[in-house]
Order: structure tokens, then sequence, then C-alpha cells
């Protein structure tokens, strides 16, 4: 998904002078008080920015304003305007050089909670494009889709897994636009993907936090349709959701409570929690045992099951003692080498070959995740490259990449309930060529895992829109996982 505010299409006529139509630059849905900066300049001119604003939901901010709007969502498949006031109106068919730089924080990806009713320190997102755009009226068009894939063999009682996605795979098309929820899961069907759907509520409710009856209604119709089940809700905190301060305890509780009743609206059997603080979990246990619901705190890179923050994590499950607390197993934590998709991206960005190694190198050590991120841009900025070109990926190389050993799962396989069966690539060989897939579904065979394997390709995080179509990749993991865990069963 590219890391980006305007694309080819952007640029639009608009009676003060002209408009760029935005793009969410994230996977998921914002609040808009988690833009901190917008800057625009058009043939080399910097716009002022009392000449700029935001129009979203028939709403006109300006841009000292947003940092107030905590209860404002920018919805991921929502493109609002951003305003240009300028001496005369652009014309269609004008063409423009601007350059656009955004700063953004993620208010659910917490690198520090705020000292004295202060707030928190989050991972930022930063944005700059440069682009020579011509004003138009409409979207450019989606792709034609794939529609040779053979079907999928049917799925038999000995399979020791049931086979699923989270629709969080499709990020980039849907926030794109090129379906519309009902369209997504109608593409699912038709390349044989399921039957487990699982959803991340942020990116896919259009009244996140609150799941509407109306989503409800066309939810229910979609699963009759298509046989689908629930396997998964995908529920974030958004700690940082204000400016000023982080979320007290009252209101983590209320905002997990009220994403507990919409996974129950809507079916599912599970959520996958972002925060397993102990006092929390006391409080929220009595809901989730009320709508008879699991609840399973994610393992993702860079940690792994025995991390010290994920011993913490199971010590207050066994003082807790009830079976309705789990894991997601995310398999970004046990890889064995980065990602080809993610190589790209950075080369993309600048990196040289010296430096694209340097950082698989830094990656392989079994320094922390911050150390490592650390070193790998003082070592940038030691070659007079600015690791702001990287945008988030210098981040991301480490949090989303981890080197745990795929057999540490085994000391919690009781307490799995649900996968991630995280990918970035399958090669010519029908093989994730970062991932040993083979051998993890031999743990989790061997192990007695039972439940749902959620594929979650994340290569959106790095790849171009287009570069591949992320759903035919499902089904070829799907038919790599099927072969696999079927070449281990008794004749």
């Amino acid at each position: 998904m590219p890391n980006g505010l305007i694309a080819a299409d952007s640029l639009r006529t608009h009676p003060e002078g002209l408009a760029l139509q935005l793009t969410i630059p994230w996977y998921r849905s914002l609040w808009l008080s988690s833009v901190s900066t917008l800057s625009v300049t058009v043939d080399g001119e910097a716009v002022p920015q009392a000449d700029l604003s935001l129009e979203l939901g028939g709403r006109r901010y300006a841009l000292d304003e947003l940092p107030e709007q905590s209860d404002t969502l920018w919805f991921l498949q929502a493109h609002p305007l951003l305003v240009v006031r300028r001496d005369a109106p652009v014309a269609l068919g004008e063409t423009h050089d601007v350059v656009i730089h955004g700063e953004l924080r993620l208010p659910y990806m917490q690198i520090a909670p705020g000292q004295d009713g202060g707030p928190g320190l989050y991972v930022p997102n930063v944005v700059h494009q440069a682009f020579t755009l011509t004003a138009t009226d409409h979207d450019a068009p989606a792709p034609a889709q794939v529609t040779d894939v053979a079907p999928p063999p049917p799925a038999t009682d000995e399979d020791p897994f049931k086979l699923g996605l989270t629709l969080y795979s499709a990020s980039a098309e849907f926030r794109a636009g090129w379906f519309d929820f009902d369209g997504l899961l109608d593409r699912v069907a038709e390349l044989g993907i399921g039957p487990g759907i699982e959803i991340v509520a942020s990116q896919v409710l259009p009244t996140y936090p609150v799941v509407s009856d109306e989503f409800v209604a066309q939810w229910r119709a979609a699963f009759d349709k298509h046989g689908f089940d629930e396997s998964s809700f995908g529920a974030n905190l958004d700690m940082g959701r204000r400016r000023d301060r982080d979320m007290t305890p009252d209101e983590e509780f209320e905002f997990s409570e009220l994403m507990f009743q919409g996974a129950k609206k809507l079916g599912f059997p599970l959520v996958r929690i972002q925060s397993a603080k102990p006092d929390l979990l006391r409080r929220l246990l009595p809901v989730a045992e009320k709508l008879e619901l699991q609840l399973a705190y994610e393992i993702h890179a860079p940690m792994g099951p025995n991390a010290e923050p994920i011993l913490k994590v199971r010590e207050t499950y066994a003082e807790l003692d009830s079976p309705l607390l789990g894991f997601v197993a995310d398999f970004s934590a046990t890889m064995h080498s980065m990602s080809p998709t993610l190589l790209r991206a950075v080369q993309r960005a600048g990196l040289d070959d010296a430096a694209t190694t340097k950082l698989q190198e830094i990656w392989a050590t079994d320094a922390t995740m911050r150390e490592r991120q650390e070193e790998f841009i003082a070592y940038l900025r030691s070659r007079d490259f600015d690791p702001g070109r990287l945008g988030s990926f210098a981040h991301l190389a480490f949090n989303m990449h981890g080197h745990v050993d795929p057999h540490e799962w085994g000391d919690i396989m009781p307490q799995i309930k649900h996968v991630h069966a995280k990918f970035y690539d399958i090669d010519e060989h029908g093989q994730e060529p970062a991932i040993d897939y083979p051998e993890l579904v031999k743990v989790f065979v061997e192990g007695g895992y039972r439940g749902y394997w959620s594929s979650e390709w994340e290569g959106h995080a790095f790849a171009e829109l287009g570069e591949v179509d992320p759903l035919v990749l499902v089904r070829r993991q799907h038919d790599l996982i099927r072969s696999t865990m079927r070449s281990l069963q008794p004749a």
C-alpha cells in the first residue's frame, strides 16, 4: 500500500482554487485528531496554512482545528478534500506540480504512556510526496481481476485446521474503493476462500467503534449468501485518540466494552484484544462471560510466546484462570528472513544494495526491536540518508518482522485460540520465502491445535497498489497450508 495522501487522480477543480482528494495513509480508519501536519506546495510556491482547509462529511475544518477532532472518524474508504485557496480556480485538464507533506500519529500504537496526565508517545507516520498532476473529475478505474482460478478441493473432517482470511488482507484495495464491503465478500467467495471471515473493526465499520444495525443487516445478508463463518473480531484500543491526554482506565474499559457488544451483534465467538493490562482484563472478563466471548491477545512481531511482556500476560491469565482467555498466534513473530516485498519497498524509497544488506544484517541480530531500529537509523544518517524518506518503513521493518523459533508456539499451544497466518509473498514454488510454513503446520498439527488459520496478507504495507492481487495470493497460501497439513495426516 503506497504510504501516500495523494495519487495520480487526486487533483480536482474547486471554485476557491483547487482541491486534492486525499486518501488516508494507513490501513485502518483514524480520527481526524491523528493528523498532526499538512502542508502543500503548488508549482513551487508554498501555500500558507490559512489557505488550506479540509472537507470531510459535509463539514469544513481549518487545519488548526484538526487536533480537537477526536470524535470525527476518517473512515478508510473516505476521501476528504484538502481545499487550496488560490487567486483563480484551476480548470479540468490543467497540469500542476504538487508537493504534499503530512504527519500523523497512530493512536493505538503507543510507544510510551503519558506522564502526569499528559499525552503519550505514539508511532508516527510521515508522508512526503511530489507529483505532476492533471486536474480531473473522476477516479482512476480499478484493474481487471483474475478470474481463471481453479476451485479449491473441499474441506474434510480430517483437516486439522479450518481455513479463512482476515479482510485486512485486501486493505489497500478496499481503501482505494476497488471493492465495497459486499463486493469484497463476493470476491472472497468467487476464489473459494473461507469459510472463516475475520475483520478489523477499525477498517470495515463506517460507524467505528459502534456496530450499527444497518451494518449487521448487510453482514448477515452476505454471510447467508456465501455460507461464511465468523472467526475473529479484531479490536484496537485507541489510547491516543485525544491529543491532550491518553485514555483513562474507565475510557479504555468503555471503548473495549462497546466493541465486545459489536462483536456479539455480528455473531463472533472471539475478540482479538490489543491490551492485556491486568486491571482492564479483570473488568472486561465478566463482560466476556456475559456475552460468551473468548478474548485472545495477539502475539505479534517482534515478540514471541516467551518475550517478557508476553510472560507477564501469561501470569495474568494464570491468576484469572479463565478458559475464555488465550492468544492469537501471529506468524510475523516467527520469520527466518525479511520479506522480499519489504526489501523491494525500501529499495524503491532509495536504499542501495549496501544499505539493504545492512538492514538485513541488523534485523538478524538479537538486539531489541528499538535497539535495532536505532542502529539502522544511525547507519542511514552516517551515510547522509534521511530516514524520513522511508516513511514508517524504518520502524515497521523491525516491528513487523520477528525471528523467534517457530517451536516456541508449542509452549502455549493449549492457549492459542486463533491463528493469523501472516504472509507477504508466495513464490513460484508455492512457498512463503520468509516464513517456514511447512514447519509451522507441523508444529500446530503435532501440538493439537484445531481452530482457524486466518490468512493475513500484510504485503499491502509495502507493495504498491495493484502490484499483486492479494486475494489470489491468499488462495495460493490456502493451497500451501491445505496440502501441507494433509501430507501430515495418516493415509
